[in-house]
């Protein structure tokens, strides 16, 4: 069931992306191609899903339209790939098992791809087709979820200082909850905003995503060490090299397993309201710390 609900999702996505970026062949011409690089570079497309599943657990069904919101997402979730990549960040050649796109079209290009990605996502985001308020409330979740304030940049900048440090627990707690976390809560927020869902579905939902979300990358600096770069499809053991501050560098990986599994426990219990419609979510948060790339 589970492969099934990431395959129609990635397929939904897909085709909203391929309906809401701009031609390959629209003037000017190197910026399209840039983005449509990465953005189908042949990611799982695991935001967009936890939106429309988180929207579909609220209202028992697909919302129509909410695919266009996962475009989004993704789309904003790509521009950081860019940027993170970029010899001023982490300077990574491979991304998705394909060149990064400043290898591809150069560093200019990749951040102004970077750039259009952010600008276009939020385009999209204006015209959901959604009441109004419910619009503005998404458009916040997610603005805050990438912004500076326990945001993905926020997040990104800690973690950039605290490279070659000895960091404590506070301190990658909060590079973790910031720079994926908060993207990920915002996923599953927007999508049960998107489906009208009430203040206490909201609240459940919302410590949801930060539990997944703080799992999700501790599993991901787990697999840094772990698993090799053809697996991955990103370079590995960057974590480790540039002396970054993660749970497996503070706790060893056996512990951060656990307490990843914990984690992902803890979070579906918090759907436990939602009885049977929570199942494909719940499935889904353990595939995030399951995974093996």
């Amino acid at each position: 069931m589970l492969k099934e609900t990431l395959a129609e999702g990635q397929k939904l996505t897909d085709a909203a992306l391929e309906r809401l970026l701009p031609p390959a062949l629209a003037y000017p011409t190197s910026i399209h191609q840039a983005m449509r690089h990465s953005v189908f570079a042949g990611g799982k497309r695991l935001r967009p899903v936890l939106c429309m599943e988180a929207a579909r657990m609220v209202s028992g069904r697909l919302p129509w339209g909410v695919e266009e919101v996962g475009a989004a997402l993704e789309m904003l979730h790509t521009y950081s790939l860019i940027h993170d990549d970029l010899p001023a960040l982490d300077n990574d050649d491979l991304r998705r098992g394909r060149p990064t796109c400043h290898k591809a079209f150069g560093e200019a290009t990749a951040i102004l791809a970077g750039d259009a990605l952010q600008t276009r996502a939020y385009e999209v985001l204006a015209q959901v087709r959604c009441p109004a308020e419910a619009r503005i409330q998404i458009i916040e979740e997610i603005a805050h979820g990438t912004g500076t304030i326990g945001g993905m940049i926020g997040g990104q900048v800690v973690d950039l200082e605290a490279e070659r440090s000895r960091p404590d627990l506070e301190t990658v707690e909060y590079i973790h909850r910031a720079k994926t976390a908060a993207l990920i809560t915002a996923t599953v927020v927007s999508g049960a905003i998107y489906a009208a869902a009430d203040q206490q579905a909201l609240g459940s939902i919302r410590s949801f995503g930060q539990k997944v979300g703080l799992a999700f990358q501790i599993v991901d600096d787990v697999l840094d060490v772990t698993a090799t770069s053809e697996q991955l499809g990103k370079t590995a053991g960057k974590d480790r090299a540039a002396e970054k501050a993660t749970y497996p560098a503070l706790f060893g990986i056996e512990e951060s397993l656990r307490r990843a599994d914990q984690l992902v426990s803890n979070a579906c219990a918090l759907l436990d309201g939602f009885a049977e419609r929570s199942r494909t979510l719940q499935c889904l948060a353990h595939f995030l710390v399951e995974r093996k790339k």
